[in-house]
């Protein structure tokens, strides 16, 4: 058993299944990083892009989606702490364009069948997505307000396309919709990071990416994550790919030199638009399971901020009104930008477990019962469903401990 707990025959089964669904087609590439104790382990398997070409390599960059809202939710508790935002304030302070909220009389009804909104929205409204207004389960184009939305380029899903407006002028075309249901009333994914992302910007006084730059990248050694891909590093971007939902066929998603990344975007989108690598990504979780610190002495939130953030933050009524399949919040819950296992239902449901995954291909938790931090990126997305692959992750990490 090495220092880290971890077994060499098991960790040696998460390689030779990795590899078999590369070889099968299923994901072009993958980087599976498992990190106990001080003891990191990584592998890289396959190519960059489908057909061969370059291999993938432990600094490959991937686009990690929605993993972008953790860090959005750590940025907003550094400005917490600071005292520049308060957890339950209302945003208007700072974002005026949200004041006086009209909410619609139903999901799918007309945008002019409205009521006021009972409360304004809070932070702690946009930390736990219960803001009134994110992505209705279904079809978004079965609702007038998610085809509104749309026709304002507002992008409140995948950011690809991204949205053309800066942040300001996104805000002000947000503001004219309605929200979807009364602030507190539920939780609905998404959009709550993307106003997180405006909020931290007005509230810093400088734009977003350079607080996050500044904040947590820098004190964490975040060199290669961003909100796009510097030239001299191109060449390290994994291309994107989604495969058809009836063939299972992967299709291009986002290329390299033409990738959606390659530039600095209008709208830095707090929910899904960080670039970034595995041990970057290492880097912040591990900051998180050592309860705020990082490095020889640097600390980036106090431990009660990271253990508020990783608490289960909904009630049992917000969660039955979300809309999820029956059973989806069971043993679930959702703290600051981060799911939080609450129960155990599986080999890798440990109870106090926290992380979240990007869309796009990649996942993340940290799990303080067993001091471990995991990390899988990939450069295929897992619409509509995840992926095999990241399914046999998640049993393969934890089958690996040896203690």
């Amino acid at each position: 058993m090495s220092a880290g707990g971890w077994s060499t025959a098991r960790l040696g089964r998460m390689r030779e299944v990795m590899a078999r669904h590369v070889a099968d087609g299923e994901v072009p590439g993958l980087v599976t990083l498992v990190s106990r104790r001080g003891e990191t382990q990584v592998e890289a398997v396959g190519t960059k892009a489908v057909g061969g070409g370059d291999p993938l390599r432990r600094d490959t960059i991937f686009r990690i989606s929605s993993m972008t809202e953790p860090v959005i939710a750590a940025a907003t508790m550094i400005l917490v702490e600071e005292c520049a935002l308060r957890l339950d304030e209302p945003v208007e302070r700072l974002l005026p364009e949200l004041a006086d909220r009209r909410v619609l009389g139903r999901l799918d009804g007309p945008l002019e069948d409205t009521v006021a909104a009972e409360r304004p929205i809070t932070v702690r409204d946009l930390l736990t997505f219960r803001m009134g207004f994110g992505l209705p389960p279904g079809p978004p184009d079965a609702y007038p307000v998610m085809r509104a939305a749309e026709e304002l380029g507002l992008a409140v899903g995948p950011p690809k396309p991204a949205t053309e407006h800066g942040p300001d002028e996104w805000l002000r075309r947000f503001a004219t919709l309605p929200l979807m249901h009364q602030p507190g009333e539920r939780w609905l994914y998404n959009t709550g990071s993307q106003v997180l992302g405006v909020l931290i910007a007005r509230a810093a006084d400088r734009p977003l990416e350079t607080f996050l730059q500044e904040r947590v990248f820098e004190p964490l050694g975040m060199k290669d994550t961003g909100f796009h891909v510097p030239p001299e590093k191109l060449d390290r971007l994994a291309t994107s790919y989604m495969a058809d939902p009836e063939t299972g066929k992967l299709g291009l998603y986002d290329g390299v030199e033409d990738s959606q990344w390659s530039r600095p975007p209008a709208f830095p989108d707090g929910a899904a638009g960080l670039v970034s690598t595995a041990d970057d990504y290492l880097a912040f979780g591990q900051m998180m399971l050592d309860k705020g610190r990082y490095g020889k002495g640097g600390r980036l939130l106090s431990r009660p901020a990271v253990e508020v953030m990783t608490t289960d933050q909904l009630t049992p009524a917000q969660k039955a009104a979300s809309g999820l399949l029956a059973g989806e919040w069971d043993n679930r819950g959702w703290g600051f930008g981060v799911s939080v296992v609450t129960g155990r239902d599986g080999v890798a449901a440990v109870p106090g477990r926290y992380g979240w995954d990007g869309g796009l291909g990649t996942t993340w938790a940290s799990d303080p019962a067993e001091e471990m931090v995991a990390i899988m990126m990939s450069q295929r997305a897992q619409f509509p469903l995840f992926s095999a692959a990241y399914l046999d992750f998640w049993t393969l990490a934890y089958q690996a401990i040896d203690d």
